[in-house]
C-alpha cells in the first residue's frame, strides 16, 4: 500500500524491488515520479514481526544510488557489442536517510506519535482493517514535481512463506476498489511459475553498483520482473516464495 497524507497532483513510474535476506528479514527499495503541491508523508505499511523491537526495521541511504531501477532493468538486455488513541509517549524518532526524513511507525495507535501533517485521518485506518497488524515506514517527501531517489529498508518478516510488495493506492484519503497501475515489480532468489514474470538475461553482479549498503541485491541471481499498468484490483501482492536453493 502506497498513501500520502494529503491529495497530491500525481504519481508515476512506480518501481518497487524485493527480496528475501538473511534469517527472517526482507529487503524492500521504493522509487516513484511524484507531483505535489506541498510537503507530504508517503507512508508504507509493512507486515513487521515484533514490530515494537528496535531492530523491527532498518533504513538504508540510497542516495548516492539514484540509478539503482535503471541498473535493474538493465539486467534484461543483452548488451550490443561494437567493437489510534491519544498517547504521552514520546514522538517517534526521525531519522535523515539521503533526501528524506523518515519515521518507523510501529502500529496503527503510534501515529499519534508522528507530526500531525504526516497522518491519515482516523477513518481512512478504520476501513483497512487488513493493516491492524502491520507497521509503517514513512517518508516525507517535499513539494514540487520530482522523481525521488529509491527509498531503501529491511524489516523482520511476518510471513516468510511470501515475498511482500506494497501496492495499495491511497493517493486522496479514500480506499478505492481499483486503482491506475504504473508500477514495475522486481524480485529476486525465487522460483517464478508462468509468464507473467519476466527473467533477467544477467545476473545482479554484472548492472548493480558493487557498493550498495544492506546486502539489498544479491550478486549471484538473476532478476524477476512485472508489469502493472492501467485501473487493476487495488490491493497489496504477495508472491509465494518457492525459494532458489
Amino acid at each position: 500500500m502506497c498513501c500520502f497524507s494529503a491529495e497530491i497532483r500525481s504519481v508515476t513510474n512506480t518501481q518497487i524491488f524485493a527480496r528475501f535476506g538473511s534469517g527472517q528479514t526482507q529487503h524492500l527499495v521504493y522509487a516513484m515520479s511524484l507531483d505535489t503541491r506541498r510537503s507530504v508523508a508517503m507512508i508504507l505499511p509493512i507486515p513487521v514481526k515484533d514490530a515494537q523491537q528496535p531492530d523491527a526495521l532498518k533504513f538504508h541511504n540510497l542516495e548516492a544510488h539514484p540509478h539503482f531501477f535503471s541498473q535493474l532493468e538493465s539486467a534484461f538486455f543483452v548488451p550490443q557489442r561494437f567493437g489510534g488513541k491519544a498517547s504521552v509517549a514520546p514522538m517517534l524518532p526521525v531519522e535523515v536517510v539521503g533526501a528524506y526524513e523518515a519515521s518507523f511507525v510501529p502500529s496503527v495507535a503510534d501515529f499519534v506519535r508522528l507530526d500531525r501533517r504526516f497522518r491519515l485521518p482516523e477513518k481512512t485506518w478504520s476501513s483497512l482493517p487488513q493493516y491492524r497488524d502491520f507497521a509503517f515506514a514513512v517518508f516525507k517527501l517535499r513539494r514540487g514535481r520530482h522523481d525521488v531517489h529509491p527509498m531503501a529498508f529491511t524489516f523482520r518478516a511476518q510471513d516468510e512463506e511470501r515475498l511482500f510488495f506494497p501496492t495499495m493506492h491511497i493517493h486522496d484519503g479514500e480506499v478505492h476498489e481499483k486503482a491506475e497501475f504504473d508500477h514495475t515489480l522486481y524480485c529476486q532468489g525465487l522460483r517464478m511459475n508462468g509468464k507473467a514474470w519476466s527473467e533477467s538475461t544477467r545476473i545482479a553482479s554484472q548492472v548493480m553498483s558493487r557498493d550498495l549498503p544492506g546486502d539489498l541485491v544479491s550478486p549471484e541471481h538473476h532478476i524477476h520482473k512485472l508489469n502493472l499498468h492501467g485501473m487493476l484490483a487495488n490491493h497489496d501482492i504477495a508472491v509465494p516464495a518457492r525459494r532458489l536453493v
